[in-house]
């Protein structure tokens, strides 16, 4: 299959008509009609189904469609690669991260790669962990720093950090001054969480189940600065790691419950397409990444 035919094959697939997609090529229209038949020979099958009045793609031009995106993606990005070996390090990073790990500590960590690499252009994108694993996947980011887990056999997934989270709840919620906090007293409390997707969520959801917690409410929030400030106002407990709490701690607008024999840990991590690891902007990142962050584990 070669470039032409498959970004022919795309645009025809977008504008659903051959005369357009020539127009819009700049080439003649027996070279799309070509360009499609080829890849029709190539693949024994009908990509596009043809009518008078419209044009639509098979079943398997759908599949084709989706995959030629992606493998177009990675034959531009090859060509940015090749270019950018010859040189220093500089271009555009396009960097995403789970909402914990982007609003509360990756700036500190682009503050010293931009230090370090003035003419790299740095692009942050903030999700929630499943979010970052398909913008990653399907190449809309560089790399993808998460918090929650992902089995997605098409990325690497490398451990950086481990992270340590805290039951958290306003000060003067009862079990805010207990020496001592069980897994009894978290029986029918109400909790403050992230969204579906979010590995903040998943967490909390593990906690729940593992411990036998019977819950009398969970209230989704789709910020780490809202779920704070619904428990600083008294609508419940949540979980969240220390460097998204320690200020408000420091303020005193939150309490962390000392829980008795309980420890909440997780560990945060990388994750690229394998296609990306050779990639200079990529491996000087991952660098800086374990050098601010050293992880033996």
């Amino acid at each position: 299959m070669y470039y032409d035919a498959l970004r022919t094959f795309i645009t025809l697939a977008e504008v659903k008509n051959f005369t357009k997609t020539a127009e819009v090529l700049h080439i003649s229209q027996p070279s799309v009609s070509l360009h499609i038949k080829n890849l029709e020979r190539e693949l024994a099958t009908e990509l596009v189904v043809r009518s008078r009045k419209s044009l639509q793609l098979s079943p398997t031009g759908e599949i084709l469609y989706e995959r030629a995106k992606q493998i177009l993606k990675i034959y531009e990005q090859t060509k940015r690669d090749i270019l950018e070996q010859q040189e220093v390090v500089k271009g555009r990073l396009k960097i995403g991260a789970s909402f914990t790990i982007g609003e509360y500590m990756l700036p500190a960590l682009l503050a010293d790669v931009h230090t370090a690499y003035p003419g790299l252009e740095l692009e942050i994108v903030i999700g929630n962990t499943e979010e970052i694993v398909q913008q990653t996947k399907h190449f809309q980011v560089d790399i993808g720093l998460i918090e929650g887990q992902t089995s997605d056999k098409e990325l690497a997934v490398c451990p950086f950090m481990e992270d340590e989270l805290w039951i958290v709840a306003p000060h003067q919620h009862k079990l805010a001054n207990k020496a001592k906090v069980t897994t009894s007293d978290l029986q029918s409390q109400a909790w403050i969480s992230r969204e579906e997707g979010s590995g903040t969520r998943e967490y909390l959801e593990h906690v729940i189940r593992s411990n036998g917690l019977k819950v009398e409410s969970i209230i989704t929030i789709g910020s780490n600065q809202g779920v704070k400030e619904s428990v600083i106002n008294g609508m419940g407990l949540s979980l969240l790691s220390y460097s998204v709490i320690e200020r408000d701690v420091q303020l005193k607008q939150l309490a962390i419950l000392q829980m008795e024999d309980m420890h909440f840990k997780r560990t945060f991590s990388y994750v690229y397409s394998p296609i990306m690891k050779n990639k200079r902007n990529v491996a000087t990142f991952i660098k800086m990444l374990q050098q601010k962050w050293p992880y033996d584990k």
